[in-house]
């Protein structure tokens, strides 16, 4: 938008600059007048090509006549036509060029009318220098004095040209000049006498000029408007169309609207726009889909608990527990009840450590010396169950930073998964491995494995490897664990591929403490 303003304002100030040029131009044609010099330097004039020094002329005020030595008029442009010399007239005519200035005073002598008549000159730097005087008498005939042409008298006309007074309202000068035979010829130049007030009233007048502004003004702004309208309605119109087709829930790409490059822009992040919008919907509809199964999963995972315990509750109540197997059905419904009780507290958890506001209590931990002491912990209960654990942790110390508390809750997890789902005698791994800037934690097991249908959402909530749920878990182990992990600065993964001998490869990522 600022390029088009700008070339707006450069539109306007190319008129007012081409509108000053011409004004400009009309000035110096009403105060310059016509170029002498060239015309006189012009070969036209000893070739006689009379018509093309018509050229040098401008204004209509501005003329010339070619006169010969006898005083004929062999040529005269525009209004020059009614003027009519004699040679003795032309003679008295000043020459161009010669800075000569003429005045005649009018004085009396002993009760006689009689005429100073002085002809001066000025130099290069403005001073004036008196070259001739002479005094003539009332009948303009030569008392004393001379300009040097050896004239004893003069007319009341010829004086008038030698004076500058004819012809009136005008400058006349005269220069000689060789036409192409040889002749000696004489060229009259003609141009306007301008008094203060001519020249003010030629300069208002050429102000008029400046009235061109308006419609030229006027012309720029209409033709702006419509290359605007033409540039921004177009993208605007595809953009409304894209808005009200999202609206209806029928996205549409805007692309390249065109137009400013803030109106692509504009479209450009409408574009993404309605990408995050198709992303946001189907992220919606997937954790619908999600929240759906984590309703069905819960009350499957609540109802079968309940169930065998009012079953259990409801045959007692009805006297159908002899006294030899009430103590059996009492341990089934304590069973049961504990099951209960694990499952509300997994679903605690879990909505603790989704909960915004949750946080961990870090502490600067030897990631080897922790490993070890709780391996040794747990030692006893994967031997009874079984299982053969094989720990592989560095002697030297790594430092991390961990909340003791709940990282034991990530290994119990890892750990607890494996002895769930695999049978007595599978191998249990347990490796800590220092990389750059980093230590890396595995746990895994060569036993059965996880199906890899399962694999890709196994750290979802309710997910657990056995769709019929019959081997138990609430299957948010790992979506905590998940949890804990990121809140600890590091990630989880499943190892899509397992080192050789194994089938699961779980691996955290922790970052070093500095």
């Amino acid at each position: 938008m600022t390029r088009n303003y700008l070339f707006f304002t450069l539109t306007l100030l190319t008129i007012s600059v081409g509108i000053y040029v011409l004004w400009t131009a009309r000035l110096n044609q009403i105060y310059l007048g016509a170029d002498w010099s060239a015309l006189l330097d012009d070969p036209a004039l000893a070739e006689e090509k009379y018509d093309r020094l018509q050229f040098n002329l401008t204004g209509k005020e501005s003329a010339f006549l070619i006169l010969n030595s006898a005083g004929t008029v062999l040529y005269s442009s525009g209004n020059a036509e009614d003027m009519s010399l004699t040679p003795s007239e032309v003679a008295c005519v000043p020459e161009y060029g010669a800075d000569v200035y003429v005045n005649m005073a009018e004085i009396w002598r002993d009760g006689r009318k009689q005429y100073l008549v002085t002809q001066s000159t000025y130099d290069d730097d403005g001073y004036m220098t008196m070259e001739h005087i002479m005094m003539l008498d009332a009948d303009y005939q030569v008392l004393d004095g001379g300009f040097g042409d050896g004239r004893s008298g003069y007319t009341r006309s010829e004086l008038d040209y030698l004076t500058g007074k004819k012809p009136a309202g005008k400058e006349l000068f005269r220069s000689e000049f060789t036409g192409k035979q040889g002749e000696k010829l004489t060229v009259l130049l003609c141009a306007p006498r301008w008094t203060q007030e001519g020249y003010q009233e030629a300069y208002q007048n050429s102000q008029q000029i400046w009235l061109l502004f308006i419609p030229l003004y006027l012309a720029a702004t209409g033709g702006f408007i419509w290359w605007m309208n033409r540039r921004i309605r177009h993208p605007l119109d595809r953009l409304n169309t894209a808005i009200l087709a999202q609206a209806e829930g029928c996205p549409v790409r805007v692309g390249d609207c065109g137009g400013p490059e803030e109106i692509r822009r504009i479209g450009e992040s409408f574009d993404r726009l309605s990408v995050r919008l198709e992303e946001s919907e189907a992220e919606r509809r997937r954790l619908d889909d999600g929240r759906q199964k984590l309703i069905a999963d819960i009350s499957h995972d609540l109802k079968t608990p309940i169930t065998v315990i009012a079953g259990y509750a409801d045959a007692i109540c009805d006297g159908k527990v002899s006294p030899e197997e009430m103590e059996k059905v009492l341990r089934a419904v304590r069973t049961k009840s504990t099951s209960l009780t694990e499952l509300i507290n997994a679903f605690h958890e879990y909505s603790k450590i989704e909960h915004p506001e949750f946080a961990l209590h870090l502490e600067r931990t030897d990631l080897c010396e922790f490993s070890r002491e709780y391996l040794a912990e747990k030692y006893d209960e994967i031997d009874l169950a079984g299982f053969v654990l094989q720990p592989d942790v560095p002697e030297s110390s790594v430092w991390v930073r961990l909340d003791p508390f709940h990282f034991r809750r990530v290994l119990d997890n890892l750990l607890s998964n494996s002895l769930r789902h695999n049978r007595p005698g599978t191998l249990l791994f347990f490796e800590v491995c220092l990389q750059e800037r980093a230590v890396r934690l595995t746990v895994g097991d060569n036993g059965t494995g996880i199906p890899p249908a399962k694999a890709k959402a196994i750290f979802e909530p309710f997910t657990v490897g056995d769709d019929s749920r019959s081997k138990g878990g609430s299957g948010l182990g790992l979506a905590i664990t998940r949890r804990i992990v990121e809140k600890h600065g590091g990630s989880i993964s499943l190892a899509m591929f397992p080192a050789p001998g194994r089938s699961t490869e779980f691996v955290v990522i922790l970052p070093l403490s500095e």
